[in-house]
C-alpha cells in the first residue's frame, strides 16, 4: 500500500527579498497561528520549524510570554525543532562555522527537550560540501536531506558509471570523501511540492493526480513525501480536512500526517536493496551550468571580507588566546560571550545572506552583525591578552631603564613569516579631563625629542627592525576596581620581521634606545636592477604590468603572472552572465607605472599603476530587460559605449625568508554592470586542481560535463587554489576572494575581485544599487610556487592560512610571572594536518582541537600539548576514550580531540 506523508512546514529565509524584520514580523504571525491550530484543531500533528533553532529565539523575542506554551508543543513532539542553529551556506561559511552551527544547534534543541529532528537538513543550500556525510554521522544523523546539488534520472533513464552526480530516484547512498556514508534525500520536487492542498474533492484528484505521478517518478519505494509549505509559507490551517477528502478519494492510499523521522523510518524499511552511490560534493555539476549559483561567491565581495576577518577573530584568536589564558593564568573562559559572538556571526551564515543575493536592507543589516560579533572578539582577546601580559616572566630578560618589552603572537595553527607592525607606547602622562589641559601634555610630548631606537630579542639579540613614526594621541584604561583613567601618550611604530613563527606560538622582544645617530636597517637591501628577490624568489616586472617569477628552489619560471580582466555582467546576485559578442578588457593593454615603495634587508614593496578605460555601465537595455523580469541568459543588452578611468593599484610585496608573494589590490570603482578578475598562468597542463574547502582540500575537474552550457565554470575556495603537475605547482590564495575559475586545460587561475550587479533576481524585479560596489575597494590575494613533493605543496597551503590570520601585539610591563617568554602551546610538526579550533569544550573546562587530514593518505596526527592528555571525541566534543598523540588520521578525517591536564 502507497503511503503519503505529509509534513507541515514552512521554509523560514530569515532574510532575503525583504529585511529581516519584515520577515521576522510574519514568523510571529505564522507561529502565532500554529499555536491556535494546535489548540483547535486535534487532528493537527506536527510542524517542522524548518532545522533551525533561531526560529525559537526569533519568535520568543517578540513573544517571551509564550515560552511555555512553545515548550509544551515540543515536549509533545508537536513542533519539531532543530538539528541546526541556522539553515547556512554551506560553500561560503568556515569549516568551524559548519561545526559550531551543529554543535550550537545540537546545544539549543537539547535545552528545550529530546524532540529533535534526526535528519541533516539541507532543503535550499546552494551545493553540499562533500563532507557532509561525515559530519552528520559524528553528530548521530545518518540521514540528509537536500533540495540541490545532484539531479535524478528517473524511471525513464538510466545511470551509468561516468555519471556520479545522477541518481535513478530521490533516495541514494551519499558517500564523503572519507567514506563515511549517509542515507541521502532529495526533494526531487522541491520543498513545496505539497504546499496549499485543496480540499474541494474536484479540485483534490486534480490536485493529487498530478503530484502523485511527479513524486512516483523518482521514488524507489512507495513511500511519498510532501512537504506542505514553501518560503515563508503561512500554515494551511485547513490541512486536516485536506488529508480527509484525500483518504477518501484514494482508499488504496494511506495520507498521513506526519514528520520526518516517521517517514524515513518507513523509508528505510522499505529501500531496495541496492540504490545509487553519489560521492563528495554535489553542486549540479550534472546540469547545464547556469544554476549552480556559484556566483553567488563573488558578488558584494565586502561581505565575504568582513565574513573571513570574523570568521578568524573568533576561530583563530580570540579563542586561542582565551584557551592560553585559562590554562596558564586565573582566567575564566567566557563560553557564554564567545557563544554570543558565534550566534551573531552565523546570523550572517544563511544562503541568501552571506551569499548576497538579498535586497541592500539585508547587506547593510549583515554589516552591523559582523561588527557586533567582531567587537566581542576583540573584547574577549584582549581581555585574555591582559591576563597573559600580567604573568610573562618578562624580568628574566637583561634590560636597563628605557628599555621597553613586547610580545608577538602568532595565534594561528600554521607556521607564519612575514613582517608585523608595533604600536608601541614609549610615554605617557594621565590627566583628569576635568582639570588638567590635555592640550599642554599634548604639546609637550609632541615637541619632546625622540630617541631613536633598535630592537632585540628575549636572548639579547638584535632582530631586523625599522622604526616608522612617532605620534601623540589620547588613550584611556578601563581597571576592573575603579573609574576610567585617562592619558596621553607617545607611540612609535615599529616594523619587524617574524620568520617561520610557530603555530599558537609567542615571542618577547624589547625596544632599546640607541645612544648613538646609527640607522636601525642594514644597508643591504631586496631590490637590485629591478628584480624583487629574496631566498626563494625572484620577481621581475614586465613593461605589461605582469610578474615573471622564478622559483628558485626548483628553477621554473612562471610567467604572466597577474594580469587584470574586466567583463560586462547583465545577470544578477545569483548569476554572472557576459554580453554575447563582447570582449574582455586587459590592464596589459594600458600603460603602466612602476614604484618602488619600499626596500630593506627584510621586506621589498613594488606599487603597479595601471590605467584602464572600461565602459560606464550596460547600455540602457539592461534596465528595461530588468523591468521585465526577462531572463538573464536571454538578455541582449551590451556594454554602453561611454568610457570611464579604472585605475588600479598593486602593491606587490616580498619578505625575507617567505614563499609567498603578497598582493594587495586596490582601486576605485565608479563603474556598473561588471566584473574585473585577477588571472595567473600556471604555464602547466592538468586536468584538475585543488581547494580549500571544509574539512577538506577537495579535487576537482578542469572540464565540465557535456550537459553544460554555460561559457564560466565558477568555483569555491576559502584560503587557496592549487594546480600542479608532476614537477612544480602554484597556489593562489586570498582573504574572502571565494570564487575563482581554472580554465579546462589548467593553465590559467582566475579570482574575481569584483562583481557589480543592480539587481537581486530569482523570481521578480528586486533593484540592488549597493550590489554595484561603487567606490574604493582593497583586495588581497598571494601567489606560492611548489616543487614535486608533497611537502612543499602543503607548505603553500599553510602559507595561505597563515596568511589569513595577523600576527597580535601587546606592550609588557618588567614584571616577574608564570609565563616563559617565548612559548609554543601547541607543537605541530606535521604539514599534514590543519588544525581549525583551539578552545574549551563547550560546556566543560577541558581544552579541544579540531583538526583535518589534509591528504588523500593516511597521517600521522603528531602534535601534542605539553602536560595534557588527548581523548578522542567528535564534533559535539564529548568525551570517548584516552589516544595517543601519534595517533594516525585516515585520508580527509575529521578529527576532535579532548585535552585533560596530567
Amino acid at each position: 500500500m502507497k503511503r503519503v506523508y505529509i509534513v507541515p512546514h514552512s521554509h523560514w529565509d530569515r532574510e532575503w527579498y525583504m529585511p529581516f524584520e519584515q520577515h521576522h514580523m510574519r514568523l510571529i504571525e505564522l507561529i502565532d497561528n500554529l499555536i491556535k491550530l494546535f489548540k483547535t484543531d486535534p487532528e493537527y500533528k506536527y510542524f517542522h520549524l524548518d532545522g533551525q533553532t533561531i526560529i525559537l529565539d526569533d519568535y520568543l523575542q517578540v513573544r517571551p510570554e509564550n515560552r511555555e506554551i512553545i515548550q509544551n508543543l515540543i515536549n509533545q513532539g508537536k513542533l519539531q525543532i532543530g538539528p541546526f542553529y541556522i539553515l547556512q551556506d554551506a560553500f561560503l561559511t568556515s569549516s568551524e562555522s559548519n561545526a559550531r552551527d551543529m554543535l550550537i544547534g545540537h546545544r539549543d534543541s537539547k535545552s528545550w527537550g529530546k524532540h529533535m529532528v534526526h535528519v541533516g537538513y539541507f532543503p535550499d543550500t546552494f551545493g553540499n560540501m562533500g563532507q557532509a556525510p561525515q559530519m552528520l554521522k559524528q553528530v548521530g544523523l545518518d540521514t540528509a536531506m537536500f533540495g540541490r546539488g545532484v539531479k535524478p534520472t528517473g524511471f525513464s533513464n538510466s545511470t551509468s558509471p561516468e555519471d556520479n552526480f545522477s541518481t535513478e530516484f530521490s533516495e541514494m547512498k551519499w558517500v564523503g570523501p572519507d567514506n563515511s556514508s549517509v542515507l541521502g534525500i532529495l526533494f526531487a520536487n522541491w520543498y513545496d511540492n505539497g504546499k496549499e492542498i485543496p480540499t474541494d474533492p474536484i479540485k483534490a484528484k486534480a490536485f493529487w493526480d498530478k503530484k502523485l505521478t511527479d513524486a512516483e517518478k523518482s521514488a524507489s519505494t512507495d513511500d511519498l513525501l510532501f512537504l506542505n509549505g514553501s518560503d515563508h509559507e503561512p500554515v494551511q490551517m485547513d490541512l486536516s480536512k485536506a488529508i480527509r477528502t484525500a483518504n477518501e478519494l484514494y482508499p488504496d492510499i494511506e495520507f498521513i500526517h506526519g514528520n520526518y523521522d516517521m517517514y524515513i523510518e518507513q523509508l528505510k524499511k522499505d529501500l531496495p536493496k541496492k540504490i545509487d552511490e553519489i560521492d563528495g560534493e554535489l553542486t549540479s555539476q550534472e546540469t547545464n551550468g547556469w544554476t549552480t549559483l556559484a556566483n553567488t561567491a563573488s558578488n558584494r565581495i565586502y561581505l565575504k571580507q568582513w565574513n573571513t576577518k570574523v570568521s578568524k577573530q573568533l576561530e583563530n584568536i580570540a579563542e586561542p588566546l582565551a584557551t592560553i589564558a585559562s590554562q596558564k593564568t586565573d582566567f575564566e573562559y567566557p563560553h557564554d560571550q564567545l557563544r554570543y559572538a558565534w550566534k551573531w556571526l552565523m546570523q550572517n551564515h544563511p544562503h541568501d545572506s552571506i551569499c548576497a543575493c538579498s535586497v541592500d536592507d539585508v547587506a547593510d543589516e549583515m554589516i552591523t552583525r559582523f561588527k557586533k560579533s567582531n567587537q566581542v572578539g576583540k573584547f574577549v582577546a584582549d581581555a585574555a591578552l591582559n591576563k597573559i601580559k600580567g604573568q610573562l616572566n618578562t624580568n628574566k630578560i637583561p634590560h636597563n631603564l628605557g628599555e621597553i618589552p613586547f610580545t608577538v603572537f602568532n595565534t594561528g595553527t600554521s607556521n607564519k613569516t612575514g613582517t608585523v607592525i608595533a604600536e608601541i607606547p614609549i610615554k605617557k602622562i594621565k590627566f583628569n579631563p576635568n582639570k588638567d589641559s590635555s592640550e599642554k601634555i599634548y604639546q609637550a610630548l609632541k615637541n619632546e625629542n625622540t630617541p631613536k631606537y633598535t630592537v632585540y630579542d628575549d636572548q639579547n639579540k638584535t632582530i631586523p627592525a625599522e622604526v616608522l613614526d612617532s605620534k601623540v594621541k589620547f588613550n584611556f584604561d578601563l581597571p576592573k576596581d575603579k573609574f576610567r583613567r585617562a592619558y596621553i601618550e607617545k607611540v612609535i611604530h615599529v616594523k619587524i620581521l617574524m620568520e617561520n613563527m610557530k603555530p599558537v606560538s609567542w615571542k618577547t622582544f624589547k625596544l632599546v634606545p640607541l645612544n648613538i645617530d646609527s640607522k636601525v636597517l642594514q644597508k643591504n637591501s631586496m631590490i637590485h636592477d629591478g628584480i624583487l628577490e629574496n631566498e626563494f624568489l625572484a620577481i621581475k616586472f614586465s613593461k605589461n604590468g605582469t610578474l615573471s617569477v622564478t622559483d628558485k628552489q626548483t628553477g621554473h619560471l612562471f610567467k604572466d603572472q597577474l594580469c587584470y580582466e574586466d567583463t560586462g555582467d547583465l545577470g544578477n546576485e545569483y548569476v554572472y552572465r557576459a554580453p554575447k559578442n563582447s570582449r574582455p578588457i586587459f590592464s596589459s593593454d594600458f600603460p603602466n607605472k612602476i614604484v618602488i615603495k619600499e626596500n630593506n634587508s627584510f621586506v621589498g614593496k613594488v606599487e603597479i599603476k595601471v590605467k584602464m578605460r572600461i565602459p560606464v555601465s550596460m547600455n540602457k537595455k539592461l534596465k528595461e530587460e530588468q523591468e521585465e523580469h526577462l531572463d538573464y541568459r536571454l538578455r541582449t543588452a551590451q556594454r554602453s559605449g561611454r568610457f570611464t578611468d579604472f585605475t588600479i593599484q598593486t602593491e606587490v610585496t616580498l619578505e625575507k625568508g617567505s614563499r609567498r608573494i603578497g598582493i594587495r589590490t586596490s582601486f576605485d570603482n565608479n563603474s556598473m554592470d561588471h566584473r574585473v578578475r585577477a588571472l595567473f598562468s600556471t604555464g602547466l597542463q592538468t586536468k584538475e586542481h585543488y581547494a580549500d574547502s571544509i574539512f577538506e582540500v577537495v579535487k576537482r575537474p578542469n572540464s565540465v560535463s557535456d550537459k553544460w552550457k554555460n561559457p564560466e565554470n565558477p568555483q569555491h575556495t576559502h584560503s587557496f587554489v592549487n594546480v600542479h603537475d608532476k614537477k612544480v605547482g602554484v597556489t593562489i590564495s586570498n582573504f574572502g576572494l571565494n570564487e575563482y575559475e581554472v580554465d579546462n586545460t589548467g593553465k590559467q587561475i582566475a579570482i574575481t575581485l569584483l562583481r557589480s550587479i543592480g539587481e537581486m533576481g530569482d523570481w521578480g524585479y528586486f533593484p540592488t544599487p549597493g550590489a554595484q560596489c561603487l567606490g574604493q575597494s582593497v583586495v588581497d590575494l598571494g601567489i606560492a610556487f611548489h616543487g614535486s613533493n608533497e611537502e612543499s605543496r602543503l607548505q603553500t597551503f599553510h602559507d595561505a592560512f597563515a596568511a589569513q590570520v595577523p600576527f597580535t601585539i601587546i606592550k609588557d610591563e618588567w614584571n616577574d610571572g608564570k609565563i616563559e617568554t617565548s612559548g609554543c602551546f601547541v607543537n605541530v610538526p606535521s604539514k599534514e594536518i590543519k588544525i581549525t579550533a583551539i578552545k574549551l569544550q563547550e560546556d566543560g573546562n577541558n581544552v579541544i582541537t579540531r583538526q583535518y587530514n589534509l591528504t588523500n593518505h593516511e597521517s600521522h596526527k603528531g602534535f601534542v600539548i605539553g602536560g595534557y592528555v588527548p581523548y578522542k571525541s567528535n564534533i559535539l566534543e564529548k568525551q570517548f576514550d584516552r589516544e595517543t598523540a601519534n595517533l594516525k588520521l585516515q585520508p580527509y578525517e575529521i578529527h576532535t580531540s579532548v585535552w585533560r591536564k596530567k
